[in-house]
């Protein structure tokens, strides 16, 4: 009796060809434990090609969204492509600050032993708010006090952090806390502030249709919070904030 070869008994790897890159996405995020909050940057679980892939998922539930609410987007030549143009617009430009990693930024040290204030701004802010995905559009001024250990970065690479932390749906209150976070953590200087002044279209566009109102708020830390003289010049040195 001839004998049979031996089955191979090597598991065949399960075919996630038809898996979501979303779902994959979501899967790496809870294997290591890591929220993924509308404000959060997702960038590294994040793998070489998925984000295109991302893009043609997005675009897929979009256009479901427009069939949902009787738009005929075939008949129709101002929308037919409205949800691949929306999709590039949250993944590519709006939300970028979560699908990208932080802008390289080159810190150098503090040769002069600067030790005054030093304020940049007003830097342009274009967000958006996590509760009706409606524009935040505003400015944002920042002060720090350097010591001699502080970092120095370039006063454009303020405006990059502000660009990647505000491209990400958020409310204003803890943006301002993110940025300030970052800062504090790229350039330890003995204090920080930093002023928003922002419309928010959820509150002029709907709702009570308010036109004319701006949030403002602040975050200080270290010395301007501790020195109110300190605190006072940084405000009286925003145009139409003393």
């Amino acid at each position: 009796m001839s004998s049979q070869p031996a089955a191979d008994m090597t598991p065949t790897p399960p075919d996630d060809e038809g898996t979501p890159v979303s779902v994959k996405i979501r899967e790496r995020l809870a294997a290591a434990r890591k929220r993924f909050h509308a404000n959060d940057n997702i960038a590294e679980f994040i793998e070489p090609g998925e984000l295109e892939k991302l893009l043609d998922e997005v675009e897929a539930k979009m256009q479901g969204v427009l069939d949902s609410m009787v738009i005929n987007t075939e008949g129709d030549h101002n929308t037919k492509n409205t949800a691949r143009r929306v999709a590039k617009m949250y993944i590519n430009e709006v939300f970028k600050g979560r699908y990208v990693a932080q802008p390289p930024i080159t810190e150098f040290p503090n040769a002069e032993h600067l030790n005054e204030l030093m304020i940049v701004g007003p830097i342009t802010v274009r967000s958006a708010c996590s509760h009706h995905f409606c524009p935040v559009i505003g400015k944002i001024w920042i002060g720090i006090m350097p010591n001699e250990h502080t970092n120095v970065i370039g006063l454009s690479k303020y405006a990059r952090l502000v660009d990647w932390v505000m491209g990400r749906p958020q409310i204003q209150e803890e943006a301002v806390v993110q940025l300030a976070d970052l800062i504090m953590e790229k350039t330890q200087p003995d204090g920080l502030a930093i002023v928003m002044e922002a419309s928010h279209f959820c509150m002029s566009w709907r709702g009570v249709r308010e036109m004319d109102s701006k949030m403002i708020n602040s975050v200080m830390r270290g010395v301007f919070l501790k020195d109110s003289a300190l605190r006072r010049e940084f405000l009286s040195l925003i145009p139409g904030k003393n």
